[in-house]
């Protein structure tokens, strides 16, 4: 899996792609959490995940916990089928603002 993470100005951009799951998810929250600072808002473009499991949406959540905690924002942008019945099965989704695409995302 690859993840991709760019700052612009508020906001950060991470792209998942591949399988987000056990093995890659520590480094991936890691990474994410060493760049994100008080009031910033996250972005995830998962128009390329194509799975993710229990560990993935862990770290998911904590990323949501600690921008909400200080002020920030979370959306997920093109979530893909496969993945979307994990989201549905866990009801992880109503914790989320979800958005059909990256451009419809708004902070």
């Amino acid at each position: 899996m690859a993840c991709e993470i760019t700052k612009e100005g508020n906001l950060l951009k991470v792209a998942l792609n591949g399988r987000f799951v056990a093995n890659v998810a520590p480094g991936v929250r890691d990474d994410i959490l060493a760049q994100l600072s008080d009031g910033m808002n996250v972005l995830f473009d998962l128009s390329n995940m194509v799975h993710i499991d229990s560990s993935g949406l862990g770290v998911l959540v904590q990323v949501l916990q600690k921008a909400k905690a200080s002020g920030g924002k979370v959306v997920l942008a093109a979530l893909q089928p496969a993945p979307k019945i994990v989201f549905d099965i866990t009801k992880v989704s109503r914790v989320f603002e979800i958005v059909p695409t990256v451009e419809d995302a708004k902070f």
